[in-house]
């Protein structure tokens, strides 16, 4: 699939100096199951009624073959994010959990992505969030763990400050952040600047607080659904963020 890239561009380089934070794509190892919806199927309940039971999709809904066949085999947890368009900075996150019946899903929650959009070929600074599928293995904040079974940062250097594209405050944005393995390596807190593609590939790609307006490169989510994710991802059920525009996911 053709790439999509922006130039860097001023505005990047200025809003890029939120602190000296690694965060949002301050610099940034990733990859990228054509989805059915859940349907019901009648069951026929001990006391001889008929009770509705949801059918369980086998493939994430919306996901393609192409960008299934990325998805790690003991994946059981998928953060799957879906941009509205290709050029929004607006979608929806879901976590689904694999079980014997197929994907079961959680909440839908409304967040934030890059202010360009997305991009199959991510570079530093060009605004856009990196399609693809990429483990999650390391969390952070500037807050205390709110219950995560993953490894946790607790340090200042989450402190966010500055304002976004729309004039919104930053402060809060780390107060809980999940690196995305875009560029990052893993088992390395998500302040680790190491960056295995090259710097000129970005990095600092997280799933952190949303702050009411687009991202750089990450994803956001309100605080309180932050918090569910954190407490819901486990390590040992190796989860992965699916990640990108509607089209492209399909695919």
């Amino acid at each position: 699939m053709p790439a999509r890239r922006t130039p860097l561009t001023s505005a990047a380089l200025a809003l890029l100096a939120v602190g000296a934070l690694a965060g949002c794509g301050g610099h940034g190892d990733g990859t990228a199951a054509d989805g059915k919806p859940p349907t019901a199927a009648a069951n026929v309940s001990p006391d001889g009624g008929h009770a509705q039971a949801e059918r369980l999709p086998q493939r994430l809904p919306g996901v393609g073959p192409r960008t299934t066949a990325h998805i790690p085999a003991d994946a059981q947890q998928v953060v799957l994010v879906t941009g509205h368009d290709e050029h929004s900075p607006h979608s929806t996150a879901v976590l689904y959990q694999r079980t014997a019946d197929g994907w079961q899903a959680g909440a839908s929650w409304p967040a934030h992505n890059a202010l360009d959009g997305w991009t199959t070929d991510h570079y530093e600074g060009d605004l856009h969030s990196p399609e693809g599928v990429f483990t999650l293995t390391d969390a952070g904040g500037l807050l205390a763990n709110p219950g995560t079974k993953l490894p946790y940062t607790h340090s200042y250097g989450f402190t966010a400050t500055g304002a976004g594209f729309e004039g919104e405050p930053l402060a809060g944005a780390f107060n809980y952040v999940v690196a995305i393995n875009y560029n990052h390596v893993p088992g390395t807190s998500p302040l680790s600047t190491e960056r295995p593609m090259g710097a000129s590939r970005g990095g600092g790609i997280w799933i952190h607080v949303d702050h009411g307006g687009p991202t750089h490169g990450c994803v956001s989510l309100t605080q309180d659904h932050m918090k569910e994710l954190l407490r819901a991802l486990d390590p040992a059920r190796h989860p992965v963020i699916v990640m990108g525009d509607v089209s492209w996911l399909a695919q």
